[in-house]
């Protein structure tokens, strides 16, 4: 909704795409009148406008025009905000203050189908997902005994050996083993080497 900032905009996609025809709008209302009279291949949508939320201009172009190109572009860079933005159907999350060489970088790599983050939302992700993430360190899928015989077999030991040192027979230590692969989704001893090293068994 400022015009200043419109212009720069156009500006850049005038760069980018020469000959491209531009549309400019500054409320929600305006926006829809543009996608219902015209095919749109680039949207550049902001979030806070006069009359409500970008993500509507999102959640129409998903539902009503699924050949444009909607990519977010704010100064706003919660959590929330990006994860609601690409839920609405975002295709990419630009900020306003990236440098204007890294926005015509994205903007060319836009059209060729790459989605396309600023760096700065694009590290939110990445911390988002550490610390959502399931922590390997406290996989609580395996029992004690299971992660015992992961710990032994990762070491390089057969299932005599594993079964001798826990004291227990060798079709419970291969019945370990089975379980334990299909938990985490491995089928071989360096896979579960490697889980046993993410574990800190090793």
């Amino acid at each position: 909704d400022q015009p200043e900032t419109r212009a720069a905009l156009v500006a850049l996609a005038t760069e980018c795409f020469p000959g491209a025809r531009i549309a400019e709008a500054a409320t929600i209302h305006a926006a829809r009148t543009h996608l219902r009279n015209a095919t749109v291949d680039l949207a550049l949508v902001d979030l806070n406008l006069p009359d409500g939320e970008g993500y509507v201009i999102l959640r129409h172009c998903r539902e009503h025009a699924p050949e444009t190109l909607c990519v977010v572009t704010t100064v706003i860079s919660t959590d929330a905000a990006v994860v609601n933005a690409l839920a609405a159907g975002a295709s990419g999350y630009l900020l306003k203050t990236d440098a204007p060489g890294l926005w015509k970088l994205h903007l060319r790599q836009i059209v060729q189908g790459v989605p396309v983050l600023s760096p700065a939302i694009a590290r939110r992700i990445m911390e988002h997902f550490r610390r959502t993430a399931p922590a390997f360190e406290s996989d609580e899928r395996l029992t004690a005994r299971e992660t015992e015989v992961l710990s032994l077999i990762a070491r390089g030991m057969r299932i005599p050996e594993v079964a001798q040192m826990i004291g227990v027979a060798d079709s419970t230590v291969a019945t370990h083993i089975k379980n334990m692969y299909r938990k985490l989704g491995i089928s071989n001893r360096a896979e579960a080497a490697t889980h046993a090293v993410r574990l800190g068994l090793l």
